[in-house]
């Protein structure tokens, strides 16, 4: 099922354990991967071409909308990030784990490279 197009959503305390994430990725038909983030620099605006859900599982860090409004990100959050919608992620300062669901059964760097220009954001 394809993600209602839009702007990116920040949905604190959506989830309690790992059984709510993967029922909530089965209900999508969605494809999950673990994720784990070490360290690394924010990442400049910009846009996929798949839908995409995650899922913070432990650590914490930020993702910024179009607007450039920081959003927090801890465990328990989920993000919607339908496709076309721009943001960028935040700094990590220390490790972070999620589940990441996308609408592909691919390799999740593919499937999230590369990074689309704001410019060319189809909405």
């Amino acid at each position: 099922m394809a993600l209602e197009p839009g702007p990116l959503q920040v949905l604190a305390d959506a989830f309690a354990n790992h059984g709510d994430v993967m029922a909530d990725i089965a209900e999508l038909g969605f494809w999950p991967t673990t994720y784990v983030s070490e360290r690394s620099a924010e990442v400049p605006l910009h846009w996929h071409d798949a839908d995409v859900t995650g899922y913070v599982l432990e650590g914490s860090s930020y993702i910024l909308d179009a607007e450039g409004v920081r959003h927090e990100l801890v465990p328990g959050t989920k993000l919607v990030i339908p496709a076309g919608a721009v943001h960028a992620e935040g700094e990590v300062t220390d490790r972070m784990v999620y589940i990441v669901a996308t609408d592909r059964a691919e390799n999740l760097i593919d499937v999230l490279l590369p990074l689309h220009d704001p410019a060319d954001a189809p909405r």
